[in-house]
């Protein structure tokens, strides 16, 4: 039977998802994983364990061999084209890369993801310097990326992420290019975006992010979850 994925306030729901690229090559193996509202995750394990397919299957980039995956009540994988991109916006993602726009200022990188969604010159007036100031960069607005250091990259990407006030907000190995400083800082952003109502999910090999984040840890291993612990540590 299908689990409720609202049961407990959940807001996702993986029910007993399996992916199969090819015959031998599993890359989710059953998995059955719910995230609460508000909650928040980090997802750990060694490269090819399979949290980015997870990753992926949240987003409809890749669909379940079998299984099925929930955002509140709706079956991802049940969306048309359309209702795919609507459905997007209310997931923001940062990536170890940052993807920044080079050519456009701190401002205009988090106003051209506005602008994409059709939201008004006020809105974007009044959202951009807000969401600069809770990332710490303030001070940065008008500085192109080439001008920021790598954290302040980073800071930027998740301001332009949370800008049009997404439901979850992944974070996929966010600190991997980062020193320690700036490692410890970008995790300090997202339990401060998390403490305002945001559902994180982390990707990261970082033991000393997950182990000073004291919230729930995942550890998958070949394709499979293997530890779920509230508060937990980073044990591989």
């Amino acid at each position: 039977m299908t689990e409720n994925p609202k049961k407990n306030g959940n807001i996702i729901h993986f029910d007993n998802v399996k992916k199969m690229y090819m015959e031998n090559a599993i890359a989710l193996d059953g998995v059955t994983l719910s995230i609460g509202k508000n909650e928040f995750v980090s997802i750990v394990g060694h490269s090819g364990a399979g949290k980015t397919t997870l990753l992926k299957m949240l987003l409809a980039e890749e669909k379940p061999t079998d299984g099925k995956v929930y955002f509140n009540t709706t079956d991802v994988h049940s969306l048309n084209r359309k209702n795919i991109t609507y459905y997007r916006r209310k997931i923001g993602t940062v990536f170890q890369d940052f993807r920044l726009i080079p050519s456009k200022t701190a401002y205009e990188n988090v106003a051209f993801a506005m602008e994409a969604c059709g939201r008004e010159d006020r809105e974007i007036e009044l959202d951009v310097p807000y969401v600069l100031d809770l990332v710490d960069l303030g001070n940065k607005i008008w500085n192109f990326p080439n001008e920021l250091s790598g954290g302040e990259k980073q800071r930027l990407a998740i301001a332009r992420a949370i800008v049009n006030q997404p439901e979850v907000l992944i974070a996929d190995e966010p600190t991997g290019n980062l020193d320690p400083i700036n490692t410890y800082e970008i995790a300090q952003i997202l339990k401060k975006i998390n403490n305002i109502g945001t559902t994180v999910i982390l990707t990261t090999h970082n033991k000393g992010v997950i182990d000073s984040l004291n919230s729930r840890v995942v550890t998958m291993e070949n394709g499979k979850i293997i530890r779920d612990n509230e508060n937990g540590k980073y044990i591989i």
